[in-house]
């Protein structure tokens, strides 16, 4: 890696949230900042020719005040900026996220009850990158200022014990002991179907399927408590589906961490379901960490 965070800029307010929390990411891990915005070729045609001079110029403007505004308030980053243009916006800002510790897009709020909106770029960035992208949203109406960022609350991961966590765990540790605030970490399960029914019939299976799950969720942290003992991890396997408890768990979480199987192949879902409702529908910026 090459100690760089590259966020995705597009002139809106989300935009703006953005790079405000990619700026104050930049600061905690002592890295660089690059600003990349994206002209569509989409909105043009599928040929390769100048953009409309006026839309051009806005671009460069829109990447020349936004360095300026994070240089003011982050006087010590160095910050770049590129403009790639003639290329479908997820396929270049994929690109430009090559070699980067993290890329970040915004997503823009549409109210508690709705939930928000991963734009087409987004959505279509994240299955292109195998970099880290964390999604930072903007609500309207919303009081807060151009560079605050609320860093309170825990970081929140939300793992499978079926699946290889190492890739997500390391993320998550490193995000914590960033910010010197505890990790949660959520392992949503249900009852197999022979108990759907009638759980109450024993209710000792349910306690029994949780002390399982807790020992096999502290044998697959002991590494990383030992990696990192002055960092607080409350381990958290909860009955549920996993969606609705990693959600429950980030109301007030300072950043909420996701995994997204690597899939080659064109076909299928390249995002799970959980990751899916966790991306529409959590409050604090989420990171989704791709993973084998």
């Amino acid at each position: 890696m090459s100690n760089r965070i590259t966020v995705g800029l597009d002139g809106t307010e989300v935009g703006s949230a953005a790079a405000d929390w990619a700026a104050h990411e930049a600061e905690l891990r002592s890295a660089d900042l690059e600003l990349v915005h994206v002209e569509d070729w989409a909105q043009y045609g599928p040929f390769d020719v100048p953009l409309p001079e006026p839309r051009h110029q806005w671009a460069e403007d829109l990447l020349a005040s936004t360095r300026d505004r994070l240089l003011r308030e982050h006087t010590t980053l160095d910050i770049s900026t590129r403009g790639p243009e003639g290329v479908a916006a997820a396929t270049a800002l994929a690109s430009a996220a090559a070699g980067s510790d993290l890329l970040v897009l915004g997503s823009r709020g549409l109210g508690s009850v709705s939930g928000f909106l991963v734009g087409s770029t987004g959505s279509a960035t994240i299955p292109e990158t195998d970099t880290p992208v964390v999604l930072v949203r903007s609500v309207e109406g919303s009081d807060r200022r151009h560079g605050q960022v609320d860093d309170a609350g825990p970081v929140v991961l939300g793992v499978d014990l079926r699946s290889n966590c190492d890739r997500l765990l390391a993320f998550a540790c490193e995000e914590a002991d960033r910010r010197a605030c505890p990790l949660v970490v959520v392992h949503g399960w249900s009852l197999p179907p022979v108990f759907s029914y009638a759980p109450v019939l024993d209710p000792g299976v349910v306690k029994e399927m949780a002390d399982v799950l807790q020992a096999r969720l502290g044998e697959l942290l002991s590494p990383w408590v030992q990696k990192y003992p002055q960092l607080a991890i409350d381990a958290r396997p909860v009955l549920g589906q996993p969606a609705i408890q990693v959600l429950d768990a980030a109301s007030d979480a300072a950043l909420v961490v996701v995994g997204r199987r690597i899939r080659r192949s064109a076909l299928g879902p390249h995002i799970g379901p959980i990751t899916h409702a966790v991306m529409h529908h959590a409050i604090a910026p989420v990171a989704i960490v791709a993973h084998d």
